[in-house]
């Protein structure tokens, strides 16, 4: 039975909490709230922590040698639940689905005078504030981080996926988990795990049924919970690939819990055959490796029960359609259909914990259990290719460094060193079949020095996007895997842009509205000679597009020496205000778009940055590549490099041969000796002939000469 719909809510006073559970209380005054949702949008509750639930319903009693549970899919994030005036259990983690027993709460010879139909489900549901962001207790990670979720003290409380009853035979499945482990062409094998009560213990069978296998598990079970796990051979698989390699076949699977040759309960999943592991920072997917274009996903919304399923597949498309393969979702269990949609489309996903910045000691015995249950829902996507324990570990500094900061990280932490190792330890024992990264952002530190991943601000914080390349070339780890990278914008309607008292603004108060630091906006664009706020602004947005477009032209460059792939920081701006999102609040592509696409290309054909203070006069070399990430070779390829000097005068050089599969070509080393004062263009216009038919790329790039 789905419980979804209007339910009864109050704001959470002691008082009230000792009676709210009561089946004969007066709910009638209390406000209407609908679940799945969040108690925010009634106006009323919109300010309260603590909320009330409570829903009427009719259900009929349990039959003789059934037994009735409640699920709760999604409570953000703690609650305590009632039934017919009896406490039935606690909740804690706002994706992590809860199963209660209620079977004795719903037969009709019950003691409490209601009708044996009548019942009355009451929750207590509590949500945490985002307080010091240096000793964080609460495991919400982007959906309360105001830089990440876009609202500074929203309130994303409540009861936000769905509530239902379902009954089952005597003996009944608790927890179920299905996991490719491998796959090839010529077999694959899941991996099942079945925890199951069984009051009466004796024999069961575990029938599993998927892509056309039938197989059965004989179980001598004992009385109360038993533990299983099996593995199944799939021969001859149809495997799953991501979008740039191949078809995703998804396959429907099974699992019935049988005693007696009767179905006691069943679980079901869509699952797929494909086998992901990382080398040396490189993915492989099928034994295929794969360099990973991505991009950083935050919640579709900030209150993520409010995002319609067709919005957050929307945003899943527009991913691909920009020409990335992978989605990472920086500090959240995302909205289901994320996962849905990637597994159909064919893009990677990066899963990370909600864990952000030092978090508390208090914290650690909820990450572990959350950890084993985000597997446990999670683990038969395709889609999701990495786990990540936790994100940024460390405090962060007021003003941001490009790069993260160093030698404040050297000495042990207990966030690093036990709280992520915990989590990490779980994630490996639960699914050793994907690649686990410890944590993002970590530079080489003692006793091991090899570091994670890096967020590389050049071009926002500091320097310039075109300083990337040769900052890698120093210290090339810290280009193995860029997990963020960017620079935010602010929307030119913004009325904090109020062009009579240019340029003196509340920057702050700007900076915060976007989630990013007015120095970096102000270094991205510098505000004087500027005339006006809205033209600021859009400024602010081409600059946006040139440094993701630089950045992710180097790393493509550096393609496995060392780069093994990187996530732009962010898909969509959570803020009407702004943000680092190619698209902004309304789904409208910024002029970002188009050169993300264009950057992330199956093939593209680039230069290096031009250096700054040109002159008339002066003589430049420029390397030019061919970057292709098709995994067949291009034949009969051909690049013209044009030069359009200051004074209007062009020269034009062709470059023929043949580019490798999967490869990074320097086809030449372009002189320059530049003419006059003014612009000087280089334009590049690359073709060749792959298997599937024509290839073709376009790029440009232009300088001042003064």
């Amino acid at each position: 039975m789905d419980l979804s719909g209007s339910w009864r809510a109050a704001p959470a006073r002691e008082e009230l909490r000792r009676t709210f559970h009561e089946p004969a209380l007066d709910d009638r005054n209390w406000a209407d709230v609908v679940v799945p949702g969040h108690w925010a949008t009634n106006e009323g509750l919109a300010d309260e922590r603590s909320v009330l639930y409570r829903r009427r319903f009719e259900m009929e009693p349990v039959m003789e040698g059934r037994r009735r549970w409640l699920r709760l899919d999604g409570i953000a994030q703690q609650g305590d639940v009632w039934l017919n005036g009896a406490y039935v259990g606690d909740t804690d983690g706002y994706f992590v689905p809860h199963q209660f027993e209620v079977t004795h709460l719903m037969r009709p010879d019950r003691p409490t005078g209601e009708s044996p139909d009548q019942h009355v489900l009451a929750v207590d549901v509590t949500v945490p504030r985002f307080g010091d962001p240096d000793e964080r207790t609460n495991l919400m990670g982007a959906i309360l981080d105001p830089e990440l979720s876009g609202v500074a003290g929203h309130n994303p409380g409540g009861i936000w996926q769905g509530v239902s009853l379902h009954d089952t035979g005597a003996a009944a499945i608790q927890h179920f988990r299905a996991t490719c482990v491998d796959a090839n062409a010529a077999c694959a094998h899941l991996t099942l795990r079945c925890v199951f009560d069984h009051p009466g213990g004796g024999p069961v069978v575990l029938r599993t049924r998927v892509a056309g296998v039938d197989h059965e598990l004989r179980h001598p079970a004992a009385h109360g919970e038993n533990r299983v796990e099996w593995t199944i051979e799939v021969p001859e698989p149809q495997l799953w690939w991501p979008h740039g390699l191949g078809d995703q076949p998804l396959y429907p699977l099974s699992c019935e819990l049988i005693v007696d040759d009767t179905i006691q309960d069943q679980r079901s999943c869509r699952i797929a055959f494909r086998t992901v592991k990382m080398q040396s920072w490189h993915l492989e997917v099928n034994s295929v490796p794969i360099f990973t274009k991505g991009v950083v996903m935050l919640p579709t919304m900030p209150q993520l029960g409010n995002a319609p399923a067709p919005q957050v597949r929307a945003d899943v498309e527009a991913a691909k359609a920009l020409g990335f393969d992978l989605i990472r979702l920086v500090a959240h269990v995302a909205h289901p259909e994320v996962y849905e949609a990637a597994d159909e489309l064919g893009m990677l996903i990066w899963q990370e914990m909600p864990l952000r910045g030092v978090m508390a000691r208090s914290v650690r015995s909820q990450a572990v259990r959350q950890a084993r249950e985000m597997v446990d829902l999670l683990s038969h996507h395709p889609s999701v290719a990495v786990w990540c324990a936790h994100d940024e570990p460390f405090r962060r500094p007021i003003i941001a460094p490009v790069t993260p900061p160093v030698i404040g990280q050297q000495r042990p932490s207990w966030n690093r060193a036990v709280l992520d190792t915990s989590v990490r330890r779980v994630l490996q024992r639960t699914d050793g079949s994907r690649p686990i990264v410890i944590h993002t952002a970590v530079p080489p530190h003692l006793p091991q020095l090899d570091g994670t991943t890096s967020h590389l601000w050049f071009g926002w914080h500091d320097v310039r996007a075109a300083d990337l390349g040769a900052a890698i070339a120093r210290v090339p780890r810290m280009g193995r895997f860029v997990t963020a990278f960017g620079a935010a914008t602010v929307d030119p309607d913004l009325p904090g842009l109020d062009s009579s008292r240019w340029p003196t603004l509340d920057w702050d108060e700007i900076g915060d509205a976007v989630g990013a630091p007015a120095r970096s906006l102000r270094h991205l664009v510098p505000p004087a000679p500027v005339t006006d706020g809205a033209t600021w602004a859009r400024f602010g947005q081409a600059a946006q597009a040139e440094v993701l477009r630089t950045a992710i032209e180097t790393l493509r460059r550096l393609k496995y020496r060392p780069t093994g792939g990187f996530c732009a920081f962010y898909l969509a701006d959570p803020s009407p205000a702004g943000g680092f999102g190619i698209l902004d609040h309304n789904r409208r592509a910024k002029p970002a778009w188009r050169a993300v696409e264009a950057a992330c290309a199956p093939v593209i054909a680039v230069a290096d940055p031009f250096p700054t203070g040109l002159a008339n006069g002066a003589h430049i070399d420029l390397a030019i590549h061919v970057v292709s990430d098709l995994h067949d070779p291009l034949t009969g390829a051909e690049v013209i490099a044009t030069v359009q000097h200051p004074d209007g005068s062009m020269e034009t050089r062709r470059y023929a041969g043949a580019i490798g599969a999967d490869a990074v070509e320097l086809i030449a080393t372009l002189p320059i000796v530049i003419r006059g004062t003014g612009e000087l263009a280089l334009t590049l216009d690359f073709a060749a002939t792959s298997p599937d038919g024509p290839v073709a790329a376009h790029n440009r790039y232009r300088s001042p000469v003064g």
